[in-house]
């Protein structure tokens, strides 16, 4: 026979007196869609064994169950905040529910993709590629407010900031990554193109490049928060065409090509704290319209154009000791492309080459023994563009 318990008909054998008391909240971790949530059994388990456990989240109502701590909660929506309580079973029913857990946000992990900006191709465009590293998949990305070419782009885990360049005036796209958000970011502090830019998770340091028909050695400094821009340390030469990397003390700048036209293999140093620029160790070959990609030990950085021909060639940039060597060239001789990254992997979109024109073309970097393979092409050949990835700084034309 059935009991009735609060309105509702029950199971035989439902006694809420001997049900288990409840859990003790732990901690929630979050995860990717995914939260891990910790508790500590109850000492009294009520009138017979406890048989499992059920997390639940507050908003949204997702559960995950297990025979014990922790328990895993998936099916979350990243990005936004949830709580979580626990509730114990045993043949007799169901405890109260714990106290709620601290609030965690879901979200991808970092270093799981990279937004590649096509910059010209043939025209100024839109369009954004999303590359996920895992699988060189490569899907549609938040599209720019403006058709835009010769800009660049640094990020941290959470945004990215893409500076429009040619066709985009000063203005800078802020490209959330929970949703492929698009909105507006902090302007330059003046109209430019044919930038770099490089930054760690706080900040990232802009060189403008290009500005009517001038070089300078202006570079912004972009503080993620607030979305501040302020002054950052001045490039040793005013350039442009340049490319740059770094990690999450320094960044390396290649400046490029000077107001008289020379193409330069002076590297500068810029260390974050302090916004403090000196000497860093320079390119093998004088180059321009390059590209660059790293991890936390060394950047590399492919040439591009040269005085004479392009060329294939990259640079291998150890941070510590600014130690330059040689790294694995490109697949094809190519400039004005875009790269980007994350701990294991640097994918460069090879942009232009003086035989075939504008290509979709991307190579795969592997740190590890600098070994280059195929990436995943962009969806339309392109050059000039500009990329950042999730919590490494993506790095421009």
């Amino acid at each position: 026979m059935s009991q009735r318990y609060q309105g509702g008909v029950l199971g035989v054998g439902f006694n809420p007196l001997q049900a288990p008391n409840a859990p003790t909240i732990g901690t929630a971790t979050g995860g990717n869609a995914s939260a891990t949530v910790a508790f500590t059994a109850p000492t009294c388990v009520g009138g017979s064994a406890i048989t499992g456990y059920t997390a639940r989240s507050n908003p949204d109502g997702f559960a995950g169950a297990a025979a014990g701590s922790p328990i895993t909660v998936s099916g979350l929506s990243n990005g936004t905040p949830y709580t979580f309580g626990v509730f114990a079973l045993n043949t007799y029913g169901p405890s109260s529910i714990s106290a709620f857990s601290n609030s965690v946000t879901p979200a991808v992990p970092d270093g799981t993709f990279g937004i590649f900006a096509l910059g010209c191709g043939p025209s100024n465009s839109t369009t954004r590629n999303k590359y996920t590293y895992s699988g060189c998949a490569v899907s549609a990305g938040g599209a720019a407010t403006l058709a835009s070419s010769e800009g660049s782009a640094a990020g941290n885990s959470t945004v990215g900031i893409f500076a429009l360049g040619n066709g985009g005036a000063s203005a800078r796209d802020k490209y959330t990554y929970v949703g492929c958000v698009v909105s507006t970011g902090s302007a330059a502090t003046v109209a430019s193109y044919q930038q770099s830019a490089a930054g760690n998770s706080t900040v990232g340091i802009f060189a403008l490049g290009r500005v009517v028909f001038c070089s300078v050695n202006t570079r912004n400094k972009y503080t993620y928060s607030g979305c501040v821009v302020a002054a950052g340390g001045a490039a040793t030469t005013a350039s442009r065409l340049g490319a740059a990397t770094g990690n999450s003390t320094v960044g390396i700048f290649a400046l490029g090509v000077n107001n008289c036209g020379t193409t330069l293999t002076t590297r500068n140093k810029y260390t974050y704290s302090g916004d403090v620029v000196s000497s860093g160790g320079a390119a093998t070959v004088a180059s321009l319209r390059g590209s660059a990609a790293g991890n936390s030990t060394i950047g590399i950085f492919a040439l591009g154009g040269t005085v004479g021909p392009i060329v294939a060639t990259r640079n291998k940039y150890t941070y510590s000791g600014d130690v330059v060597s040689s790294a694995t060239a490109a697949t094809i001789a190519a400039e004005q492309g875009s790269a980007a990254g994350n701990g294991t992997v640097g994918i460069f979109a090879l942009g232009f080459n003086g035989c075939i024109g504008r290509t979709t073309t991307r190579d795969k970097y592997t740190y590890s023994g600098c070994v280059v393979s195929a990436g995943g092409a962009a969806t339309v050949a392109s050059y000039a563009g500009s990329a950042a990835s999730n919590g490494i700084a993506g790095v421009t034309m």
